[in-house]
């Protein structure tokens, strides 16, 4: 195991950069993963760790070592595909064994390697099958069996459970997380779904553009987001952003959002008639005698929860409720949220204020 050390990496294509100057520190043991919408450079930095591809500037180094310039082979990685790349010819003991095959290992110690992999990730039954006899799920385990059997100091996984239906991918989440408390070894996971990204993580790096936006904990970045792309992104539904105006009332601060007036915390610094965007998580709506006025345009019922879909002029407002009500489509209500439940965001800047 090895901490992962990134200082400054900068990409290019040409004349077009993709990762522009990125700082990161990845704990020895850590499990981070890299989220942000296609295109954001989150595969790119993977493959930029795993020596797949070049560096056009800065630094990384795994453990004590740069290996800005060492082949992918000897930077004593490993690393998990969208596709599996598993070797149809080959049956899982085969696949699994490869790489330790080609570095000539004794084949005591690879036998032995294999079939602890394969108790770990219940795939003893299937050594001698062939990848098209297994499901997508038996597949990803085979294709993460063959990066257990290196014992890496690092794992790479790179959107390993995109190919899965959704249920299956609720199950290799937790299939992965649990191989992660177990080996312990400190990984680098890619995914564009924040959901992955909340519920695996122990830090989760968000990118946008080619840039860093935030690193933090899930429930850091999910309660304080630094800005409202942040905000958006992270939490699904996403949060709700409204314009809005600060104005001095009672001693304090309320958001004036076109005559209906929310009480705001968190206000320092800023100025009578400032504009501000307001940002408040789904399911901290409330349904109230006067609030947000809001006409009920989509309900959706998923049983622990109602998810409903507001129209406010342009705009569309989604609130989360945990106790069943019935809505009707073209019904007006009026909507709060608690003081300390609603973040302000520079109109201009797009950053968190307080």
């Amino acid at each position: 195991m090895a901490e992962v050390t990134i200082r400054d990496l900068v990409k290019a294509y040409g004349q077009t950069q993709v990762i522009h100057g990125v700082n990161l520190d990845i704990a020895d043991g850590e499990f981070t993963v890299l989220v942000g919408p296609s295109g954001c450079g989150k595969s790119t930095l993977l493959r930029m760790i795993a020596g797949l591809e070049e560096i056009t500037g800065g630094q990384i180094s795994i453990g004590p070592r740069v290996v800005n310039h060492l082949p992918p082979s000897e930077r004593d990685i490993a690393m998990v595909f969208q596709n599996y790349a598993l070797y149809p010819h080959k049956t899982v003991a085969s696949n699994m064994a490869f790489a330790l095959r080609m570095r000539r290992m004794d084949k005591a110690e690879i036998a032995k390697r294999v079939k602890n992999a394969a108790e770990i990730l219940g795939l003893t039954p299937y050594l001698d099958r062939y990848p098209r006899a297994l499901s997508g799920g038996q597949r990803q385990r085979v294709a993460m069996g063959r990066a257990i059997v290196r014992d890496p100091q690092v794992f790479l996984f790179d959107e390993p459970l995109s190919n899965l239906d959704a249920k299956l991918r609720v199950q290799m989440r937790t299939e992965i997380r649990e191989l992660h408390q177990r080996l312990g070894t400190t990984t680098v996971y890619v995914t564009h779904d924040q959901i992955e990204a909340m519920t695996m993580a122990d830090k989760i790096v968000v990118m946008q553009a080619g840039h860093i936006e935030q690193i933090g904990s899930p429930l850091d970045l999910y309660d304080r987001p630094a800005n409202t792309f942040v905000a958006s992104f992270i939490g699904s539904p996403s949060m709700n952003m409204l314009e809005a105006t600060l104005r001095a009332e009672n001693g304090g601060w309320a958001a004036d959002l076109g005559g209906t007036r929310l009480p705001v915390t968190g206000a320092e610094g800023v100025t009578d008639g400032q504009p501000v965007t307001l940002g408040i998580r789904p399911e901290n709506l409330a349904l109230s005698d006067n609030g947000i006025a809001a006409t009920v345009n989509v309900v959706e019922p998923t049983g622990a929860e109602t998810h409903v879909v507001f129209s406010r002029g342009e705009a569309d407002i989604t609130a989360v409720f945990r106790e069943r009500r019935s809505f009707a489509a073209g019904e007006t209500v009026h909507l709060t949220a608690a003081p300390d439940a609603i973040l302000l965001f520079d109109r201009e800047s797009g950053a968190r204020m307080g």
